[in-house]
């Protein structure tokens, strides 16, 4: 390419899934993995692909992702998650526009498509969600939430058209254990705001999450998967704000 990348990955105990991740990104001219403790094969994995590993404790995926940033050699960053595979389409699609002489935003929204419990959604809005993964360092960043980190960029960007496909969760039980985590730092992170709202009223409104996560959404053609998810994902405002209850009342 005439325009490098640099590719960055925050880990922790990934095997399961690092290795199919990097295969998708071999093609970019550095590899950057920030690690924060693994004890499975994960550095092992990563060893192979001659990625340049770096460990910092974990403070929040903000923190973690900013700091993958700024160890980038290259301007231009594609972040990816360890569950997550740059499709061949959005590869060649990436490649094409990097191949030209210079580029005229500063970075691009990247579709991400759902896959939960082995099934690729085909409906709503987990179906085909965007968001800036690759983008022109000196212009953008990570913003430093705990959770729910995202890009903001300063000038132009664009969309393509292709996927990132996000192998999100095997099994209920691994679903759990990332919603306990992020339920957590989502209220915490309201707590030191000082935020609250009722929890009766969130538990009242319960219904009202289903019906937009699994109709209005269109999860209901997602099939059984389609329902739990649309499902989890309403009990997560009402596990948040209970948490947060906990915290004030404590």
């Amino acid at each position: 390419m005439n325009i490098p990348i640099s590719c960055t990955i925050i880990t922790y105990n990934e095997e399961a899934n690092i290795e199919r991740c990097l295969n998708a990104v071999s093609w970019c001219n550095e590899i950057v993995v920030v690690d924060s403790g693994s004890t499975d094969k994960t550095l092992e994995i990563c060893n192979k692909f001659g990625c340049k590993i770096h460990h910092k404790d974990f403070k929040g995926f903000g923190e973690q992702k900013r700091f993958a940033v700024s160890l980038a050699e290259n301007n231009w960053v594609l972040n990816v998650d360890a569950d997550e595979v740059v499709s061949e389409e959005l590869k060649n699609e990436i490649i094409s526009i990097f191949n030209k002489d210079n580029i005229n935003v500063n970075g691009f929204y990247l579709a991400r498509s759902l896959f939960f419990l082995g099934k690729r959604f085909k409906y709503g809005r987990e179906s085909k969600e965007f968001f800036i993964r690759l983008f022109n360092k000196k212009y953008g960043d990570f913003t430093e939430e705990k959770v729910h980190e995202k890009v903001l960029v300063n000038g132009a960007t664009a969309k393509l058209n292709n996927a990132i496909l996000h192998y999100s969760y095997t099994s209920v039980h691994q679903y759990f254990e990332k919603f306990n985590l992020y339920t957590t730092e989502a209220a915490k992170i309201l707590f030191d705001k000082g935020k609250n709202r009722s929890l009766f009223l969130t538990i009242i409104f319960f219904p009202l999450y289903f019906i937009k996560n699994y109709f209005v959404n269109r999860n209901f053609l997602n099939g059984v998967q389609g329902l739990m998810w649309a499902f989890f994902s309403s009990c997560y405002p009402v596990v948040k704000y209970a948490k947060l209850w906990s915290f004030t009342e404590g």
